[in-house]
């Protein structure tokens, strides 16, 4: 993956923010590891065009998320490689440009005026923690870049796309947290859960998570034993013994945490550390599920995983198209692909099928065609490069995701289903039912 250092970048957007720069700098692909182990196949095109459609992708392969970012990186390329041998967009082949966004808003935002200002592209995929596509988008909106993010959930973009702050420049691709919560206070009531206190990272998507769980969990008869003490962790802390003292006080039957890999690990250590987890129910969301996250968090004192039992809730993957995302990633890279990954193709699908749709490769054109292709009247279709197809013979189409149907409404919103998922005593996750919300 490319990676542009923070210093560099931030230079960059020093320089650049609010401009559009003349030059257009060549940018090429390169090969990424994600945690299944197999490398991302490079974009088929890896020249830039004055004419072809130019995308780019601001993804976390450092940093607090990285372990989730990992796993959904090579959604985009693979993408855009299908796209290429099947006849590009416009009658161009598509360039990608990757950027890490080191899950660091600064890195972002600096990431963004690049893909923005010097590289031109029309549309980005991503990013993924909320905290670091909130910094994007302002740089995204004013020069009129797409920007669909797989994994940046919280509620906070739904409130401004309805105050009308993203000029249509933003979309989504995993349904808000408005949902999520709503199905994790549901799954809590289910369990008998009474009383719950609440953990979460000082960011958008922990708050804006913390916000809905509360207000649907109390609606439903529950207890929020913290409500007027919330616990909101600073991202950059390293030591938690206070924090983890306050989420466990008051006797909850269970703490809903809403962490980070990197310092969630650290916080439910400490909690554990200090004998706070015994008989509370853990019960985590989609930011820590990774296949690493319970040997991140270890074993205690009897050689048991500390996570065993915890259960939690991720946006899961249903639609139409997702077997034949899963036979093409078996075919290219080998195993099955991870989470988000779906939702990252899917993105990167509605970038492309919207340009074609608008016969322009610009940001604007994608933005306004980018709800006609996911949730018009057209044609269904599964397969993008039949949609390009369609597209290109003057038709209709509404593409049905492997994520779902990513119907995008007009705040750039789409829903989904929740998959609920546990740890096992091997420290293996396994996913054990899903939920709708209601």
């Amino acid at each position: 993956m490319q990676r542009i250092s923070t210093a560099l970048a931030l230079s960059v957007a020093t320089l650049a923010t609010g401009v559009f720069l003349g030059a257009c700098s060549d940018t090429t692909t390169t090969n990424t590891t994600g945690s299944t182990g197999v490398s991302a196949a490079p974009a088929a095109n890896t020249t830039s065009s004055a004419k072809g459609l130019k995308i780019g992708s601001l993804l976390p392969t450092t940093g607090d998320l990285a372990s989730i970012g990992q796993q959904m990186v090579g959604s985009v390329p693979l993408l855009v490689e299908t796209v290429n041998a099947c006849g590009g967009v416009n009658g161009e082949p598509v360039t990608l440009v990757p950027v890490d966004d080191q899950t660091d808003p600064k890195a972002g935002a600096a990431g963004m005026t690049k893909l923005a200002t010097l590289d031109k592209v029309a549309g980005v995929v991503g990013s993924f923690a909320s905290s670091v596509s909130t910094a994007a988008v302002s740089v995204a909106t004013p020069n009129k870049v797409m920007l669909v993010s797989p994994g940046s959930t919280s509620p906070v973009f739904t409130e401004k796309a309805q105050k009308g702050d993203f000029n249509g420049f933003w979309a989504r691709t995993a349904p808000p947290d408005t949902y999520q919560a709503l199905a994790l206070a549901q799954l809590a009531n289910k369990k008998g859960f009474k009383r719950v206190s609440t953990v979460v990272i000082n960011n958008d998507y922990g708050v804006g998570f913390e916000k809905a769980f509360v207000q649907t969990f109390e609606k439903l008869g529950g207890t929020v034993v913290n409500k007027n003490r919330p616990v909101r962790y600073d991202p950059k802390a390293q030591t938690f013994d206070t924090e983890a003292a306050a989420a466990f006080a008051g006797k909850p039957d269970a703490v809903l945490a809403v962490l980070y890999a990197e310092t969630g690990s650290l916080f439910l250590k400490a909690a554990y550390q200090q004998g706070l987890t015994k008989g509370v129910q853990i019960l985590l969301t989609d930011g820590v599920k990774a296949p690493t996250f319970p040997e991140q968090v270890g074993k205690g004192s009897d050689g048991k995983y500390i996570l065993t039992g915890a259960i939690g809730t991720v946006p899961g993957s249903d639609g139409k198209a997702l077997e034949g995302f899963n036979k093409l990633w078996k075919e290219k890279k080998g195993g099955s692909p991870g989470e988000y990954a779906p939702q990252a193709w899917d993105a990167a699908a509605l970038l492309v099928l919207a340009a074609q749709a608008a016969k322009e490769n610009t940001g604007v054109g994608i933005a306004n065609k980018i709800r006609e292709v996911s949730s018009g009247t057209g044609t269904e279709v599964t397969d993008v490069c039949e949609g390009l197809k369609l597209l290109k013979e003057g038709k209709k189409i509404n593409y049905q995701g492997a994520s779902g149907n990513v119907d995008v409404d007009a705040n750039g919103d789409v829903v989904g289903v929740y998959d609920v998922w546990t740890v096992g005593e091997d420290g293996q996750i396994k996913v054990i039912d899903k939920v709708s919300p209601k």
